[in-house]
């Protein structure tokens, strides 16, 4: 550890002497860290040791794959299991009666942390069901257009595909650069693959495969100057980077709030801009509203499912504000920096993600040569006690390293080691 760092968190820690041990709930987080700024908090190992106690964890491996799904903090869970309860319990009378009026509040809490309308947002089952619905349910025409990226998430691409034999849409299908050097080098590749029977154009908010985070507000500009709608994969964004949908500028997005949000499995959400929602089919056919009712109900219907995922959007949300947003977009980065600084400049090391901090957050991507991503991962889980996954995908040939806020430095410290190991054998 740098000479610095180490000094700081030596004077953070003996401010840690007055809690309580062992910190068991976020009050107590809540009041150390109130008077502490976000970069120092990021640096705080015994800060976060003790959240991670608000975690269980496997004991078996060390964990880096919470790109996938984020484990629900003990809180959030045992919330989540009596919501279980008290559904099962209510059966039926449930369903017909406070079902519909709690999915409205729960979907009010999470157009108030994305800052748009609660009529342009609903809830879905994911990423996947919300960007697919837009593929789907948008009027194309034989011979319209549309414009994505190869590292764009293989469910979008296939069924882009499906549009292209169904209605005789064109995908024009752009590669992403692994390190750009500038945002107006991503908004050039978008731009020069749009013509004018583009109709709409599909940009990663953070890419699934690499942690490239995307300039979405500039993309977005460009494309409606050339008439073209946007459709944002945010699955890895909410509640790891900070913004407002507004302030994007995009027409469509969706996103997955098992992931960063750390909401229980199936819920996604999906937002329309007011204006476009009529255009738009409904995946599953729903009643029509009054012209002047119009909003994204008419896209909502999902016939029976798990509604006590609902319920525990509220303690997610409220575990997430606690924490700050500001204080979980410094730690997470502070992570993937501590491991990628220390391996990037090292001979037969990959990386997959771009070096500069604007252009990254959480998840990196490593490779090393000689050794195929499924034989890395495999390595790593075997010789290391690492589990993550593998990527073989386009240009990205590695492994997706995701750290979270239970993951600590000294677990990285294997990670790095383990990098230096193959990378010279």
């Amino acid at each position: 550890m740098e000479k610095r760092v180490f000094l700081k968190n030596m004077a953070l820690l003996s401010g840690f002497a007055s809690l309580k041990s062992p910190v068991n709930t976020m009050e107590e987080l809540l009041v150390y860290a109130k008077e502490k700024n976000s970069e120092d908090l990021a640096v705080d190992e015994a800060y976060w040791a003790k959240y991670r106690k608000l975690y269980r964890l496997k004991s078996e491996y060390i964990n880096l794959e919470s790109g996938y799904y984020n484990i629900l903090p003990e809180e959030i869970l045992e919330q989540y299991i009596k919501h279980i309860r008290e559904v099962n319990l209510q059966g039926a009378y449930y369903m017909r009666t406070a079902q519909i009026a709690n999915r409205e509040k729960a979907t009010s809490l999470v157009a108030e942390l994305m800052g748009c309308s609660v009529k342009e947002l609903t809830l879905t089952r994911n990423t996947t069901e919300s960007l697919d619905m837009i593929i789907g349910g948008y009027p194309w025409k034989s011979g319209d257009e549309a414009v994505m990226a190869q590292q764009d998430y293989p469910a979008m691409l296939d069924m882009f595909k499906m549009v292209a034999k169904r209605y005789g849409v064109k995908n024009n299908v752009v590669s992403l650069p692994l390190d750009p050097a500038s945002d107006d080098e991503l908004v050039a590749l978008y731009a020069n693959a749009i013509t004018p029977k583009t109709k709409l154009l599909l940009i990663s908010h953070v890419v699934n495969i690499s942690g490239q985070v995307m300039p979405v507000k500039k993309i977005c500009q460009m494309a409606h100057e050339k008439g073209v709608e946007v459709m944002v994969d945010g699955a890895h964004a909410v509640a790891q980077l900070i913004y407002t949908l507004p302030e994007l500028g995009c027409d469509y997005y969706g996103a997955s709030l098992h992931k960063w949000l750390a909401v229980p499995l199936g819920v996604g959400m999906l937002y329309v801009k007011k204006e476009k929602i009529a255009k738009i089919w409904p995946l599953i056919a729903e009643t029509e509203f009054p012209d002047e009712e119009f909003d994204i109900k008419r896209l909502s219907h999902l016939g029976t499912h798990p509604v006590h995922a609902h319920l525990a959007i509220s303690s997610s949300i409220e575990f997430y504000k606690k924490m700050g947003p500001e204080n979980k977009l410094a730690r997470l980065r502070y992570l993937q920096n501590y491991w990628t600084s220390r391996v990037r400049n090292i001979a037969g090391v990959l990386m997959n993600t771009p070096k500069d901090p604007a252009r990254n957050c959480a998840i990196a991507n490593v490779g090393i040569k000689g050794i195929s991503a499924p034989d890395l991962a495999k390595k790593l889980l075997d010789q290391y006690g690492i589990y993550t996954v593998a990527i073989d995908n386009s240009n990205v040939h590695g492994c997706r390293i995701t750290a979270n806020v239970f993951t600590s430095t000294a677990e990285l410290d294997v990670l790095v080691k383990a990098i230096k190991e193959m990378a010279a054998a």
